[in-house]
């Protein structure tokens, strides 16, 4: 495959060219994927928005599939921890180790960098090991940082998690705390295959699927474009409906609707809202243009937004599910 010509300087100027970037971003990856064009599409609005992702769906539906293809397409370091309950904090971040020096024969402790140092990082089922471990994550995931004995090690970048987990294993599991929840971007559903799709992928099989795929992107040019994506402005009124939206979401908000009062236990925090309008700014972007529309923040609030809600009693004795419950929300909340 060609070199792609760099990319210019202007932030405007990149903008316009990103929807073509995606576009071959997707063929690329459709050589190994069938359908999931728009979890694709989120995954990598949140690349460019410096977010993580939660991938929600039952065993065998390519979520790991698609983490390792998109990082290969965007090239990008690639590391992958199987979450596990024995897992300890070292194993993901790295350790020191005593290190004689052949010439002296002096020991000092070296730095072991884990499998945290990539730019793509996949943590498997992710709920599989205890919050000892997830708080060494959670440091990673919101500063950019790790640290080890007593000493912070910046992560390269761009730094994304990709996590996934199956929605109905509860055995050996533990619930990933609300607090690290409210760092993941989006929690993105990847249900199963259509008649269609389930075939083209049957007859598509391959052992070996990623050897076919080639590179789209560089990494500087990931950097480039967030940091053009990041300029994107937002006006006022899209603003207030990404604000409006999430002070909706609060049973106690005199903004929030009678059914949010008697289906929801907490709604989500101010960072919903910024994210809301991080992610609405991708996928402006992503779309050719310099702004973020009102459009943009409804297409992203169902993901943003599923995971920072709690149901109540009431909701699960009535049969509501969060989208449904989202449904609503959207629904209820002008633009």
């Amino acid at each position: 495959m060609s070199e792609p010509p760099p990319l210019p300087k202007d932030p405007a100027d990149v903008i316009a060219r990103l929807p073509a970037i995606r576009e071959r971003v997707h063929q690329e990856l459709s050589k190994v994927l069938v359908g999931q064009r728009e979890t694709l599409d989120l995954m990598f609005y949140a690349i460019l928005a410096r977010g993580h992702c939660l991938l929600v769906g039952m065993p065998g539906v390519a979520k790991t599939l698609m983490v390792h293809a998109i990082a290969r397409t965007l090239e990008l370091a690639f590391s992958r921890v199987q979450f596990t309950p024995d897992l300890m904090p070292a194993d993901i971040t790295g350790t020191e180790i005593l290190q004689e020096d052949a010439e002296s024969g002096r020991r000092s402790f070296v730095f072991r960098p884990g499998p945290v140092f990539a730019h793509v990082l996949l943590a498997d089922e992710i709920n599989r090991t205890p919050p000892k471990t997830q708080a060494a994550l959670l440091e990673a995931m919101q500063e950019k940082t790790v640290t080890v004995a007593g000493k912070g090690y910046a992560l390269p970048e761009p730094f994304t998690v990709l996590a996934t987990q199956n929605p109905i294993e509860q055995e050996g599991t533990y619930p990933l705390p609300e607090a690290q929840l409210d760092r993941f971007l989006f929690e993105l559903q990847v249900g199963y295959p259509g008649y269609e799709e389930e075939l083209q992928i049957v007859s598509r099989h391959s052992f070996k699927p990623l050897e076919q795929l080639q590179r789209v992107v560089t990494r500087a040019e990931i950097l480039e474009l967030r940091e053009a994506v990041a300029w994107v402005p937002a006006a006022p009124n899209v603003v207030d409906y990404a604000v409006r939206l999430v002070r909706a979401t609060r049973p106690e908000s005199p903004e929030a609707p009678e059914a949010i009062k008697r289906w929801v236990r907490w709604g989500a925090s101010p960072r919903a809202s910024l994210n809301l309008i991080l992610a609405g700014r991708s996928r402006a972007a992503c779309e050719g243009r310099f702004h973020v529309s009102c459009e943009d923040i409804l297409a992203v609030a169902r993901p943003v937004l599923r995971h920072r809600l709690m149901r109540s009693f009431q909701a699960d004795a009535e049969g509501q599910t969060m989208d449904s419950i989202l449904d609503t929300l959207l629904r209820s909340v002008s633009r």
